[in-house]
């Protein structure tokens, strides 16, 4: 990766973390699940609503590092209206390139979410940038 990618990307992360997108009460979803990284304290829960099999309702609330509160922020605005099924393949899609240390490349599907393509080379960080993402996929398994 080129610096002046991994400089944008930096900037995104930051710009997501200070500016969260699907932030807000999750309580108010009929599936919500709360994860929580011991290692760092932080925290997230996902609340969502399912309708004719697709993300009709997306809210979380959470504390932590810019890292897991920026992928909670890009996931949301990917998953929002995507079908139980293509939230479970892009779920996965996130989680193969976390785990490659940054040696898988990212699909298009995965939008801004991209930008941890770094972040996956520091083993520490990778359960923070999945935190939202295993909340959300708790949350379909829940929903089926």
């Amino acid at each position: 990766m080129s610096g002046e990618l991994e400089q944008m990307y930096q900037e995104l992360i930051l710009d997501h973390a200070r500016t969260p997108e699907g932030k807000g009460d999750p309580s108010v979803h009929p599936f919500t699940h709360h994860e929580l990284n011991p290692s760092c304290g932080d925290e997230i829960t996902v609340g969502i609503t399912v309708t004719n099999g697709a993300i009709a309702g997306l809210a979380w609330e959470g504390d932590g590092c810019s890292i897991s509160m920026s992928s909670a922020s890009i996931m949301s605005g990917l998953v929002d209206g995507i079908t139980r099924e293509e939230a479970l393949a892009l779920i996965g899609e996130f989680r193969e390139m976390m785990r490659s240390r940054g040696s898988v490349e990212p699909s298009e599907a995965l939008g801004d979410a991209a930008a941890f393509q770094n972040t996956a080379k520091y083993v520490m960080r990778v359960k923070c940038a999945m935190l939202a993402w295993v909340a959300l996929e708790a949350d379909l398994k829940a929903s089926a």
